[in-house]
């Protein structure tokens, strides 16, 4: 009996050690990268997500309000046949920030002085939403450095306007209810926040991501999304008259045709902000419609694909993306 008191006894103080040290302990990104950072200009230095692969290099970039992190699910999925690395522009996440009287040519510029430092020959760009600028803006300084371009849900007039399709400011004209927000219950930890972006958006986003962009005591979101530095020069960009007429390399343009917002709509129980809800979408869908043909008829060599889905395509519909990404960037030529 002593003996058995002794071994438990030693099993309770092994089991209370484990807890308080799992207690303790911080919490990790699962995501298999490493971390450094490039310096791109005077006291500025992006954070930059290295996945690993080989083969043809292939840079990820955030859209508006995000990180790097954002592609933590999905990079992986690309790294097991392609070199896969993100980028952080200025002013979001761990990257530095510093004013810029030009924001579209900093950024452009911020992003070719990154793969300069990294290295990289002539690596195919992969970015989400207001990326598309900064990835038109690289491709028509410096064509030669890069080699295609994927646009997810990035293709929209300020990546690319001929006068043929919709101007931007018809986009941001569109009024609507908005995205619904989350409870003070969804807010009550990354993961409650997460079971609420599956149920309003269909996806989860990367915790990690959520880690970046909500402010928090380190272990819950306290209600409020951070509010980066680098979110004033959007604005700029969307009522930019600079115009980028043409794609002078290789590239897909992915959308959400029709986007599909059937899940937040349904998070009001008001008829009237249902009906809003949907007449928005559809008015969005027109217009992202007309900005596609108008790449077809003007860009024949851009391949356009239309998917069902969100804004956050490589997030809602993955596999769909991870193909055609796969299709076009093993169709380009050797670097």
């Amino acid at each position: 009996m002593r003996r058995w008191v002794r071994l438990s006894g030693r099993i309770l103080s092994v089991l209370l050690v484990e807890s308080l040290t799992a207690e303790a302990a911080p919490w990790r990104d699962p995501s298999p990268h490493t971390v450094r950072f490039v310096t791109v200009d005077d006291g500025v230095r992006l954070e930059v997500l290295d996945w690993g692969g080989s083969g043809r290099p292939v840079v990820l970039i955030a859209g508006g309000g995000n990180t790097a992190h954002v592609f933590d699910d999905f990079a992986p999925k690309l790294a097991t046949h392609y070199r896969v690395y993100g980028i952080t522009r200025r002013g979001f996440g761990a990257s530095g920030f510093a004013e810029s009287p030009n924001p579209v040519d900093r950024l452009r510029d911020d992003l070719l002085s990154a793969l300069g430092a990294l290295g990289l020959d002539r690596p195919v760009l992969a970015g989400h939403s207001i990326a598309g600028a900064e990835m038109s803006a690289s491709a028509r300084s410096q064509p030669l450095r890069i080699a295609g371009l994927v646009y997810l849900e990035a293709a929209y007039p300020y990546a690319f306007d001929d006068g043929t399709g919709p101007a931007m400011r018809e986009f941001t004209a569109v009024e609507g209810p908005g995205h619904p927000t989350p409870s003070a219950a969804d807010l009550k930890s990354f993961a409650a926040l997460q079971e609420w972006d599956e149920r309003v958006d269909g996806f989860r986003t990367p915790e990690v991501e959520l880690r970046q962009t909500w402010e928090s005591d380190g272990k819950t979101p306290t209600g409020k999304q951070r509010q980066f530095p680098g979110s004033r020069v959007f604005s700029t960009i969307l009522g930019s008259a600079k115009k980028y007429d043409g794609i002078p390399v290789p590239a897909l343009a992915i959308f959400a045709l029709p986007h599909i917002p059937e899940r937040w709509i349904r998070e009001s129980s008001d008829p009237t902000v249902q009906k809003a809800s949907r007449a928005y979408f559809a008015t969005i869908d027109a217009l992202t419609e007309k900005q596609a043909k108008a790449i077809e008829a003007a860009v024949p060599a851009v391949r356009v694909v239309r998917v069902p889905g969100s804004h956050f395509i490589f997030i809602s519909n993955e596999s769909d993306v991870r193909h055609e990404m796969r299709k076009f960037i093993d169709s380009l030529k050797s670097p």
